[in-house]
C-alpha cells in the first residue's frame, strides 16, 4: 500500500473551557502569536512557523476535564530548535505550574506539561545527529525531577 503523501501536522484544534485563558498560557508561557481573535476561539501562530495558524482554542463552555480513563489523544509534540530553548521552557512551566514530567528518551529530550484545561503536551529537542543523550532514564519512561538544564 502506499503513502498518502502527508508531510507534517500543520496545525491543532483545541476544545477549551475558557479562550482566553488558553490564550494567555499558549502565548505567555509558550511564547506562540495571536493570528486572528473571534469572541469563542482564536488561532494562534509559532512565530516564524509561516504557517496561517498552528494551534486553534476552541472554547465549549461547561467542559470537564480530560478523563483519562477512556480513549482519546494522549498529547501534542512541539519541537524547540536548541537545548537552551528546552531549557527556557522548563523553567517557564515550572513557574505556571504545568510541567508533569520529563524524559531523555535517547535521540530526544522531553518535557511534558498540561495546559489550563488538563490537556496534557510535549516540548521536545531532538539530539543532533540521532545520537543518544545518554540520559539516566530509560527510552519512553517519564520521570520528573532534574535531567534536564
Amino acid at each position: 500500500m502506499s503513502g498518502l503523501g502527508l508531510k507534517r501536522l500543520q496545525h491543532l484544534v483545541l476544545w477549551v473551557g475558557n479562550v482566553e485563558r488558553s490564550v494567555r498560557f499558549y502565548c505567555d508561557v509558550l511564547g506562540f502569536e495571536v493570528q486572528r481573535r473571534y469572541p469563542n476561539a482564536a488561532f494562534l501562530t509559532i512565530p516564524g512557523s509561516g504557517d496561517d495558524h498552528n494551534l486553534g482554542p476552541f472554547e465549549q463552555p461547561g467542559l470537564r476535564p480530560p478523563d483519562e480513563g477512556v480513549a482519546r489523544m494522549y498529547h501534542a509534540a512541539w519541537e524547540v530548535a536548541e537545548l537552551p530553548d528546552l531549557a527556557r521552557a522548563r523553567q517557564r512551566l515550572i513557574e505556571a505550574r504545568s510541567l508533569v514530567g520529563q524524559s531523555d528518551h535517547g535521540t530526544s529530550l522531553s518535557l511534558y506539561a498540561k495546559d489550563p484545561d488538563g490537556l496534557e503536551f510535549e516540548l521536545f529537542w531532538t539530539v543532533p545527529d540521532g545520537k543518544p543523550a545518554g540520559g539516566a532514564c530509560r527510552p519512553g519512561a517519564r520521570r520528573r525531577g532534574p535531567g534536564i538544564p
